[in-house]
């Protein structure tokens, strides 16, 4: 069976075809063109589609993406998943974490620690039972890159690519390595919260660049950009059964 996942994200779409539950063809598209899905996916016929957005999708959108499989839904917090919702307003949980957080969970079946390094870093952990416990919210790069520029009077506005010096040599090089180092350290601060209490914790990373650990850690830290399209479609495979 052919399907399709979706996630409309900020700034981009990434999408996904699958032949069960191998993917066999993925595309990101910069904006918000769902035109451009429909041109991707011509050669495979999916039958079926998951969706989840970061924000509202107008009537246009929607149509546009009903239209391009017969049966295409959309993930909300009343969605059927292979996994518990323990959120205490699952309405306002964005849908890309928990189906995040379904992929995860799906491929490591024990605890798992999902961190998402887009606009928003997020951090979100699912136990070994398959309950979604709730997660964290933090600024990403360039959120925190832009907060200094425009809510100081004279701070620049600093592109993360560039030099860095373990400590800042001018401005530009404090702000950049102040942002990104100060992410790392944010997020060596989790992991060894995490190790600690979960001595057998997986850890996925998502939406961003692999990091690089000490060795011992290695082993259950995994870099995967897709994690969020692979939930859809376990999400959707559920729904199907």
């Amino acid at each position: 069976m052919t399907t399709l996942t979706i996630d409309i994200g900020n700034t981009s779409i990434k999408y996904a075809v699958f032949e069960g539950q191998t993917m066999v063809h993925h595309e990101r598209i910069i904006g918000h063109n769902i035109t451009a899905i429909a041109d991707g996916i011509a050669t495979y016929h999916p039958a079926h589609a998951m969706v989840c957005a970061t924000g509202a999708l107008d009537d246009t959108q929607r149509q546009l993406l009903e239209g391009l499989t017969a049966d295409t839904r959309f993930l909300t917090h009343t969605t059927p998943i292979p996994i518990t919702n323990r959120y205490k307003s699952p309405q306002t949980l964005g849908m890309d974490r928990l189906a995040a957080a379904v992929g995860a969970y799906t491929e490591a079946k024990k605890e798992v620690l999902i961190i998402d390094m887009g606009t928003a870093i997020t951090y979100d952990f699912v136990d070994t039972d398959g309950n979604y416990v709730g997660g964290n919210i933090a600024p990403g790069v360039q959120l925190r890159l832009r907060a200094l520029h425009d809510y100081t009077a004279r701070l620049p506005l600093v592109d993360a690519e560039g030099e860095r010096p373990p400590l800042g040599e001018n401005t530009e090089t404090a702000i950049r390595c102040g942002v990104i180092d100060g992410i790392k350290y944010e997020i060596e601060g989790y992991l060894n919260h995490f190790f600690l209490k979960y001595p057998n914790l997986c850890v996925f990373f998502t939406g961003g660049d692999e990091l690089y650990f000490a060795n011992e850690r290695k082993k259950r830290i995994f870099a995967d950009k897709m994690l969020v399209l692979k939930g859809l479609n376990e999400i959707l495979s559920y729904n199907l059964k």
